[in-house]
């Protein structure tokens, strides 16, 4: 009880402090009995305020934003996975750590940072590791998946394979702010796929894209370049509500579709890339992006000038800047539970093995999280849609969505997909001759926490695929082929 009470007679100090600050310039107050009756006046007040900051989530005051983000952490709705961000915005006030931010706005939450300039919706937990000085912090988050995996438990088709592999990610960002409106950005990616599973990849049936060896990728999921991320950021917050930035990526992310896989809370768990990968946002690591942004309040404006070319086989090299694609995106959170976007990017001969042929890639997506009331649990899920649009005729629609229940150390996963795939993307056509089918992929997964040293989480998992075909390609990979993996996972904990 005499913890709330001295939580409210701070609150109307606080309020009382920022009035007096506010109207210095009229009329300055200089009997302290008086300043003492204008305390007492204000402490009832701050509860309403509470109340009505729960309608905005960037408030364009400056104590508004502070009361805000007390609101939007609350135990009963976020969960205590977000004590980070409380803590940052409890001291705000303070200047303690008002450097903890969103990597593109001082005046947004860091946990709707998504993969380059994308959102995540604000609710989302962050597993990562932190620290600060000054006005300098430091994040690094990643992923280690210890694996086996076989595509054809039954050995139904032709096209089944089995492997011992370690798909990875590490990711390190700094964020440092200039002056009163600045804020400097810098990030980097690294991935040792190239060393853990091959220049081919890993196997997944129905995916296709890049090559190895000079020959197209089909059934496997291509490595990722050791270099995934090298970018310089800078951001101007005009005021509260407004910010434009720069974004300069070699390689980095252009304006299309949703965070990658790998940055989306509801893929955690799950080791694989998406069969829609080169539908939806197989352009996270391209090597050549400019671009600049606008942020209004809860939407954001981007336009986005890249190379169009994926990377190529040499997974250790840069490749050459082009800039001759572009993208753009329209991003906005009505709420801190809620992420949606809608982007067009076109892209300018992606293909190494078609380089007369352009794709206009149309994507949209809706990211939701919730925070369940014990501390670490919530359910974070994902609907994305893409569409390849090819310049020599045709169009291919893809669709995801994925879900991660996540109770403390449990968790039960999914993802559902349907890609459009021609059987040139499945290298079929000396079998079936020029036509295009229907993939479905229907995933269900368990994770388990073992252990947590040193800030870092140990967790065991298992996950199985039921994939349905059209019929025409029973020949190939058989009937429903089922696809199964074990593995360990190495992971930053969640910070709170």
């Amino acid at each position: 009880m005499k913890r709330i009470v001295l939580a409210i007679l701070l609150s109307g100090s606080f309020a009382a402090a920022k009035a007096q600050h506010e109207h210095h310039e009229k009329k300055k107050d200089t009997v302290p009995e008086e300043r003492q009756h204008q305390h007492t006046k204000t402490d009832t007040t701050p509860a309403k305020h509470h109340q009505h900051t729960k309608k905005d989530t960037v408030p364009a005051k400056h104590h508004q934003h502070d009361m805000k983000m007390d609101d939007q952490h609350q135990p009963d709705t976020a969960g205590a996975h977000h004590g980070h961000v409380d803590q940052h915005m409890n001291n705000h006030a303070g200047h303690d750590m008002s450097n903890m931010t969103h990597a593109y706005s001082r005046n947004l939450p860091m946990s709707r940072n998504g993969s380059g300039t994308s959102w995540l919706p604000d609710a989302s937990p962050m597993y990562m590791y932190m620290a600060q000085k000054g006005k300098t912090s430091f994040m690094f988050h990643g992923n280690i998946f210890l694996r086996y995996t076989s595509t054809d438990l039954t050995a139904k088709g032709s096209r089944g394979a089995a492997k011992l592999d370690a798909p990875n990610w590490f990711m390190g960002m700094m964020n440092h702010q200039v002056g009163k409106r600045g804020l400097l950005n810098a990030t980097v990616m690294l991935s040792f796929d190239r060393l853990t599973m091959g220049g081919n990849g890993y196997p997944l049936l129905f995916q296709s894209g890049e090559t190895w060896e000079g020959k197209a990728l089909v059934d496997r999921q291509h490595p990722h370049d050791l270099l995934a991320a090298l970018s310089v950021g800078y951001t101007h917050a005009i005021n509260k509500n407004m910010d434009v930035y720069a974004y300069l990526g070699y390689p980095g992310e252009p304006t299309i579709s949703a965070p990658a896989f790998m940055h989306r809370i509801s893929a955690m768990n799950n080791p694989d890339a998406p069969l829609g990968h080169h539908w939806q946002d197989a352009t996270h690591i391209t090597f050549g992006v400019g671009t600049l942004g606008f942020r209004y309040k809860q939407l954001k404006a981007e336009f986005s000038s890249f190379t169009g070319r994926e990377p190529d086989e040499d997974r250790y090299n840069f490749d050459k800047p082009l800039f001759d694609s572009y993208a753009y995106r329209l991003s906005y959170n009505p709420s801190k539970q809620w992420a949606l976007q809608f982007s067009q990017a076109f892209v300018h001969s992606p293909e190494a093995l078609e380089p007369d042929e352009n794709v206009t890639r149309t994507t949209a997506s809706a990211i939701h999280t919730v925070q369940l009331r014990k501390p670490g649990s919530f359910v974070a899920s994902a609907a994305v849609w893409g569409l390849n649009s090819k310049s020599h005729g045709g169009n291919e629609h893809s669709f995801l969505a994925e879900s991660n229940l996540q109770l403390q150390r449990n968790a039960v996963y999914g993802r559902y997909e349907f890609v459009e795939k021609s059987t040139h993307e499945l290298q079929l056509e000396d079998q079936l001759g020029h036509g295009k089918y229907n993939v479905h992929a229907f995933t269900l997964g368990y994770a388990r926490i073992l252990a947590t040293v040193w800030n870092t989480n140990l967790s065991i998992g298992t996950q199985g695929t039921v994939n349905v075909e059209d019929k025409a390609l029973y020949g190939i990979y058989g009937k429903n082929p089922l696809s199964a993996q074990v593995y360990l996972r190495i992971s930053p904990a969640l910070h709170r």
